[in-house]
């Protein structure tokens, strides 16, 4: 799905660069070209020789390393896509506030090609309101956010501040990459139904049907690829949706799926399925 794709491949100094390792070797074998930059903390970490192995190249730390000048600026031109992941909150300042003091950050300021990012911090530096201005001025300046996700932190504490996992980055890559080349829909807003839906009889019976949702599925999957902004309404499928790069709301029965349409519904909406036969 990548094949033929230069990413370049950013780790900051967070206990999430050890899931760095996994996304570099996922888009590696989806067929990316992958090069990898690393921050000194970021060393601190994960081993550079360890992404060099899955990368199938150095790994650059240093903008001048044994007196040798590493040129950003190629880097930056090399690429078709720079992903950070983890961006730290630290990173994050440095890139909203114009900071450039290592070869990553002199990357970014140099670079064309679009940047996605993928932050992680602790529950309450990323509730931090800094943090969210950073987060929006990076989105002003047309970067793209791969929000972070709820779960147990490294602080022991559970909440708001994971990176998201590799399979839903790699997912956001390679929507990115489709979209680029179909973006028909861009802009635009689409609701789609999918699913059964189970009417309780008592609290073990129920009266329901067939529907698997997948065709549903398939329609919110091609029009995010073609840039649409996409909510997907679903009743209790089997289909794992997990790591879908769009909006996903579950619902029971046709009047939860109902008071969910009504909900979400918008004035431009364009386009809306129902799936439920």
């Amino acid at each position: 799905m990548l094949k033929g794709k230069k990413i370049l491949l950013g780790i900051t100094g967070g206990i999430a660069a050890y899931k760095s390792a996994i996304l570099c070797r996922l888009l590696v074998k989806e067929g990316a070209s992958v090069r990898v930059i690393m921050t000194p903390a970021a060393t601190k970490f994960i081993a550079p020789l360890t992404l060099a192995t899955l990368s199938k190249h150095p790994v650059w730390i240093e903008a001048i390393d044994d007196e040798q000048w590493n040129n950003h600026v190629e880097l930056g031109a090399w690429a078709d896509l720079i992903l950070i992941a983890p961006l730290t909150a630290n990173t994050l300042a440095k890139l909203a506030n114009g900071l450039a003091d290592n070869l990553l950050t002199l990357t970014y300021y140099s670079t064309r090609c679009p940047i996605m990012v993928a932050p992680a911090m602790d529950l309450d530096m990323y509730a931090h309101q800094t943090v969210k201005t950073n987060l929006e001025k990076l989105q002003s300046h047309k970067n793209i956010i791969i929000p972070a996700e709820k779960g147990e932190l490294a602080s022991g504490l559970i909440g708001m501040g994971r990176m998201a996992e590799p399979e839903t980055i790699l997912n956001h890559v390679v929507t990115f990459f489709n979209r680029t080349h179909t973006p028909d829909l861009d802009g635009m807003h689409v609701l789609i139904t999918a699913g059964p839906t189970y009417e309780d009889i008592d609290p073990v019976r129920f009266i329901g049907n067939r529907s698997s949702g997948k065709m549903g599925i398939a329609i919110a999957d091609e029009c995010q690829k073609r840039g649409a902004d996409v909510v997907l309404i679903l009743g209790p499928s089997q289909m794992d949706v997990s790591t879908k790069p769009y909006k996903v709301i579950p619902v029971t029965n046709a009047q939860s799926m109902y008071e969910a349409v009504e909900a979400y519904f918008m004035e431009d909406l364009i386009l809306s399925y129902f799936l439920l036969q």
